[in-house]
């Protein structure tokens, strides 16, 4: 297959690495491919995971990366899903380029599925419900500064993670998970006061009230098409490029 101008995008999760060859309009060009993501998650076997995934993929000419953490201008400053004692000031960016020899894109992994899902009209909110909680806010398509919203606190000492993340849902049960969840929409729906708000992630599905006629449900395979979008923003938007050295 020619690359023809084609993305790899990359999403990197607390349970999976995930990736795909999307074509310069976000349509996937391969079946989803995913790993699980290593057990001790330092950059290194991060890296060496991705490169088992993408070893044998078919040509493409830039790579897009979602990170489960803060990122700025490539370089990862958190990775609470992770293990943050491995990711303080991370060039993830140019590591990844430096390892694949291709330009990079990185960006909170939240982040990159909204691009991929919002309708891009409006004041728009994509969340990932995961090992923990990830945030995204868009104005008319285009990201808006990363807040990791998941570290604020919804009652004292516990934030969204700790409210709401996987350990907590395996601890507490659905039901009470669910009657958690329809607290935080609400404090969403007052704060935000958004158009549209998008649930993604892999504990979305098991969300079992009503939503708003307004709140969406989508998968990852639907968000990884951000990837595309990732490189469709002008470098106006702060969007860091890493390069081969």
């Amino acid at each position: 297959m020619e690359s023809n101008g084609n993305i790899l995008a990359i999403d990197i999760g607390g349970s999976h690495i995930k990736c795909t060859i999307l074509n310069p309009e976000g349509e996937a060009q391969i079946n989803y491919r995913k790993l699980v993501t290593p057990g001790q998650a330092t950059p290194g076997n991060v890296i060496d995971t991705i490169r088992q995934l993408t070893n044998d993929l078919p040509g493409y000419e830039k790579i897009s990366v979602g990170f489960p953490g803060y990122i700025r201008n490539g370089i990862v400053f958190t990775a609470p899903n992770l293990g943050n004692g491995y990711w303080g000031k991370i060039d993830l960016g140019q590591q990844l380029s430096n390892a694949l020899r291709k330009p990079v894109r990185l960006v909170n992994d939240a982040d990159q599925l909204g691009l991929g899902v919002v309708s891009g009209k409006g004041l728009e909110m994509a969340v990932t419900l995961g090992t923990g909680v990830g945030t995204a806010t868009l104005i008319d398509g285009y990201l808006l500064p990363h807040l990791e919203l998941a570290h604020h606190p919804i009652r004292k000492n516990v934030d969204y993670d700790q409210y709401v993340g996987e350990q907590t849902m395996k601890k507490i049960g659905k039901k009470k998970w669910n009657k958690r969840m329809t607290r935080l929409l609400a404090v969403w729906k007052i704060v935000f006061n958004y158009d549209r708000l998008y649930l993604g992630g892999g504990n979305v599905e098991h969300i079992s009230f009503p939503l708003d006629a307004n709140i969406h449900k989508f998968t990852n395979q639907d968000g990884i098409k951000g990837g595309a979008r990732l490189w469709q923003l002008e470098d106006k938007y702060h969007i860091t490029t890493n390069y081969p050295q």
